[in-house]
């Protein structure tokens, strides 16, 4: 709509961990089996299976929701195309030894038994002792705890006592460190202590990373499962001892303790201790529990052969981006989150343990010929696309022939975020140099969720630097994160995610329940989130229609900030568009086919020529003016596409220089086509010949042509230059991607201004007689209705093309609103902000009117008359401007002279006032009887409010949100109850 090129190409990834932890519960849940009972090939069969049932889901919820996605191109992670660019960066970069393997201390999920990355972990912050839930326990687990015991020093006659939040991981301790300014242990330092349940003796070393102050100052060092120990344990040459397997059983010979779940183990070495008089004692302890995102487990260190990818280097670029502004984040208060990372960036875990994802094209190298004298590490891996191909490569590195090499592909899969890092070119069929990736990398604008900017946008900003040396975007828009309607994340655990689809066709109360019962939700899970159901919808969920969620979820969105989704709402702008239609509806009854709106839709004022005509021809005005005629009805010179012809003319107006203010309809088309590139513009179509084809110029003057509306009232005029007001506002809005802003522009457009006013206004004007007058508002009205559609098409597509194809449009206008211009202010300068002013002065006597007629229960019905008294003779003047506006929407006669007895005084200011004549039209005794007990009630009311105010250190104790809510309904009540005596004052006077 705004002239600029635009590809937004689906895409789905295949979501490695969370995927396959989900078909393992559907298969052990329907068939009793695990994953290793099929084997791979089987469980990669269901999966698939899975993945068909379910991605058609996400794109069905994409294709209702409106999304203005080219299908054609939707890409999965897993696609050929796609796998084939994974193995090939991961080649590239582990030929460039920026992928590397090392066996070091990882994440592990006991539950997921794999490796997870940094970034995967939650970091669980506890006060004290704190019973979790942990997968694969019956009971609760105890967290917040610190275990004290001792260890005997040998040759020594004295014991240390070491602090530790994991007693379990002490089966594999090989140190005790102290701080070596620490005074109490200075004559421990270089001794050894006998660990009490195997031979083995522990240093007690010194190092700074102690800290005195902690527990005894003495800690336990666990090189194997803890990072801070891990680093110790290199700095003083330590042993390594893992002493859990990859379930998270204990290994190694520790006699009873063997075999039993790490958590288990715990309450078993506690009482082994207290038997061998280690025990010292047990305190509370605030804590840290790392917990896995994916599966909930509590993170256990492990030391694990894994890849990674060296990030430094990339980090530093990624930062220097955004430093420089080469990339763009939005909100702009992320950059700090941003730089944070990038500057505490650690090397990139990139291989999974799991069966689901894309398996690592790497290739473990042995020599089966005993005869080569080749010096080969333990650990020597090729990577290849295939095993003939991995075969040959390190024949070639080693010096050998391939017949005397074995390769074994390296079981493990990628983390899915490097094949989704690979994304923006890897859709364009990288690493080939095809036309689509010459014209569309790099992209211009990443739109995503802010929980995802660094698992994935800054992934692809390392990758995209790396392997092509462009950033693969300019701008990120993080949004907001929906939430429930209490604030909680929408979580499958909870039960409380809400379909887009249920909101928007609805949904019982009973088949929320059953979408519980049919999925793999925990059974203790399962009675809250039936019972969160019930209470959050306890008719179901009403059915919302597409434009309403999409309206309500943009207006929801304040940059960056969460989202707390009320059906309310979304319910609410279902009703918007309800009112939009009848209005629309309503107004099309007076635009009927014969309209004539010929000066509102430019003619096709046809420019044909020989051959060139264009070379020589463009520098007349008479030739541009038709050129923005033409294309005020067509996107192109050419319809509705564009071609060559469009690159000819285009290129022979570069060289013109010229300047197209005047020109709005030219101005957009040459915009849209600078935003070609070269190799876009030669993929044009041949122009078919059916617009330029003859010498010479068909040229109507189209300012004499256009007829000038004499008759257009200032009513007319206000609702234009509210009009133009919402065609700036949604303008700059957009630009800042600040959608609340533009859709309450387009809400109070439509509700406000020309439903609640302008349409009220014209009723009585399409009523009358007077011809010319009805021709203004029918001009005014379909420009009204034209324009605030296609403001309102991003966010509401469906009923805004539904509308739009039923205006009156005499020839064929755009095939779609979704191809019609979006309005602009410079081809729209209609504001009038001095008879806004007056308007808005005007609405208010009316709303005065309206608000007292209501408070003596005066119906519509029922027309009153209205007396103006004024000391300004020329205030006066401009509000009888306005009379049919305020007979019409007051129920009123507006009269000026002088008013009678029996009135309600309106002071409007000091010098307006206008007098509402009830006497005859009321029934005086009821009204008084009415008024004095809501007069009672509000008495009433006031004091409960003041009494609530009044409570002691009511300031400090009664949070200020709930200050600031009585306060404005004290405010409200006192406000109500003095109109209510003034109204009982007039009614006793009549």
């Amino acid at each position: 709509m705004k002239g600029l090129t635009t590809l937004w190409n689906p895409g789905c990834d295949h979501a490695g961990i969370a995927t396959q932890v989900v078909v393992e519960k559907k298969l052990w849940k329907e068939e009793q089996k695990t994953r290793h009972d099929i084997g791979r090939e089987n469980f990669i069969e269901k999966v698939w299976k899975w993945k068909e049932e379910k991605g058609d889901r996400i794109y069905l919820q994409l294709r209702k929701l409106g999304g203005s996605f080219d299908w054609d191109r939707a890409c999965f992670t897993m696609d050929p195309k796609l796998c084939r660019a994974v193995s090939e960066a991961f080649i590239r970069l582990h030929d460039e030894n920026i992928i590397y393997r090392s066996n070091r201390l990882v994440n592990w999920s006991c539950t997921l038994k794999s490796a997870i990355s940094d970034i995967e972990v939650d970091k669980l912050e506890l006060t004290g002792r704190t019973l979790l839930s942990i997968p694969g326990y019956q009971e609760k687990i105890e967290f917040g705890i610190l275990v004290l015991f001792a260890y005997e020093v040998i040759d020594f006659e004295k014991k240390i006592i070491v602090a530790t939040t994991r007693i379990e991981t002490m089966l594999g301790d090989t140190a005790i460190a102290v701080h070596p300014k620490d005074s109490r242990y200075i004559d421990f330092i270089g001794r050894y202590v006998q660990h009490p349940f195997c031979d083995r003796k522990l240093p007690i070393i010194a190092d700074e990373f102690v800290e005195m102050e902690f527990g005894t100052g003495a800690v336990k060092i666990t090189p194997a499962h803890d990072p801070n120990d891990y680093e110790v344990g290199k700095r003083h040459n330590l042993s390594f001892i893992t002493i859990f397997d990859d379930t998270g059983n204990v290994i190694g010979d520790y006699g009873q303790f063997t075999g039993m779940k790490r958590f288990h183990v715990r309450a078993a070495i506690i009482k082994e201790l207290i038997a061998k008089n280690l025990f010292i004692e047990i305190k509370e302890n605030p804590m840290v529990v790392p917990i896995c995102s994916r599966s909930k487990d509590v993170v256990e260190p492990l030391m694990k052969p894994q890849w990674y990818i060296k990030c430094s280097e990339m980090a530093s670029k990624a930062k220097d981006a955004v430093k420089s502004g080469e990339l763009k984040i939005i909100p702009s208060r992320y950059k700090k989150i941003w730089y944070h990372w990038m500057e505490n960036i650690t090397d990139w875990c990139i291989s999974r343990q799991l069966w689901w994802g894309h398996r690592i094209p790497a290739y473990y190298v042995k020599i089966i010929n005993p005869t080569i004298k080749v010096k080969l590490d333990d650990d020597y891996w090729v990577s290849a696309h295939s095993e003939n191909e991995a075969k040959k490569k390190a024949a070639k590195q080693l010096g050998i022939s391939a017949d005397n090499i074995i390769v074994e592909q390296d079981p493990d899969v990628l983390d899915t975020w490097f094949s989704s890092g690979l994304f923006p070119f890897s859709i364009f069929g990288w690493p080939d140099k095809t036309e689509e990736f010459e014209a569309f990398y790099p992209g211009t604008l990443l739109e995503t969720g802010h929980d995802i900017l660094f698992f994935w946008v800054a992934r692809m900003v390392f990758l995209g630097q790396k392997l092509i040396g462009k950033l693969p975007f300019k701008e990120v828009y993080l949004h907001a994160m929906v939430r429930d309607a209490h604030g909680r994340k929408m979580s499958k655990s909870l039960g409380n995610v809400i379909d887009p689809m249920d909101v928007i066709n609805g949904i019982s109360l009973e088949d929320l329940h059953k979408q519980l019962m049919n999925s793999n939700l925990d059974p203790k899970e399962y009675k809250y989130a039936i019972e969160g159901q019930k209470r959050d919808f306890p008719q179901g969920i009403p059915e919302c229609g597409t434009d309403a969620l999409r309206f309500a979820l943009c207006a929801y969105t304040m940059q960056g900030r969460d989202i707390n989704l009320d059906i309310l709402r979304v319910q609410g702008y279902r009703f918007f568009c309800n009112k939009i239609w009848n209005a629309t509806k309503f107004a099309l009854t007076y635009l009927d086919s014969n309209f004539d709106n010929e000066d509102i839709q430019s003619a096709n004022d046809i420019v044909v020529g020989d051959n060139d005509w264009y070379q020589n021809t463009l520098k007349e005005k008479c030739v541009q003016e038709a050129l923005n005629n033409y294309l005020a009805d067509y996107s192109y010179l050419d319809g509705y596409k564009p071609s060559q012809i469009d690159t000819k003319v285009y290129q022979a107006f570069i060289k013109l220089d010229n300047d197209f203010t005047n020109y709005p309809h030219l101005h957009r088309w040459y915009k849209h086509m600078t935003s070609y590139n070269n190799q876009e513009r030669s993929m044009f179509h041949a122009e078919k010949g059916k617009i330029l084809s003859q010498c010479g110029c068909k040229i109507h003057d189209h300012n004499n042509r256009k007829k000038q509306l004499h008759y257009e009232s200032n009513i007319d005029s206000w609702m234009l230059s509210r009009v133009s007001y919402a065609i700036k506002t949604c303008n700059e809005a957009m630009t800042q991607y600040d959608f609340p802003t533009a859709t309450t522009a387009c809400y109070n457009l439509w509700l406000y201004d020309l439903c609640d006013i302008y349409l009220e206004y014209l009723k009585p004007v399409f009523q009358s007689d007077d011809v010319e007058r009805k021709y203004a508002a029918k001009k005014t009205l379909f420009k009204t209705l034209d324009i605030g559609l296609r403001l309102l098409s991003p966010f509401m597509p469906f009923i805004t093309e539904e509308l739009y194809q039923r205006l009156p449009h005499k020839k064929q206008f755009y095939p779609s609103i979704c191809v019609s211009p979006y309005p602009e202010v410079t081809e729209y300068s209609w504001r009038n902000e001095e008879i806004e002013k007056d308007v808005d002065f005007v609405n208010k006597v009316i709303k005065n009117i309206r608000s007292t007629r209501a408070t003596y229960n005066l119906p519509n019905k029922i027309k009153t008359e209205a007396f103006l008294v004024c000391n300004s003779n020329s205030l006066k003047e401009k509000l009888l401007e306005y009379q049919l506006l305020i007979e019409t929407l007051s129920y009123s006669t507006l009269k000026t002279t002088q008013p009678p007895t029996g009135c309600a005084i309106i002071t409007m200011t000091d010098k307006i006032q206008v007098h509402l004549l009830l006497k005859g039209l009321i029934d005086s005794k009821k009204e008084i009887e009415k008024l004095s007990k809501k007069q009672e009630q509000l008495i009433d009311v006031i004091h409960k409010i003041k009494q609530a105010m009044e409570i002691p250190d009511y300031n400090v104790k009664v949070p200020l949100d709930v200050q600031n809510s009585n306060m404005e309904k004290l405010t409200n009540n006192e406000g109500e109850l003095q109109r209510i005596i003034d109204a009982l004052s007039v009614l006793r006077a009549i």
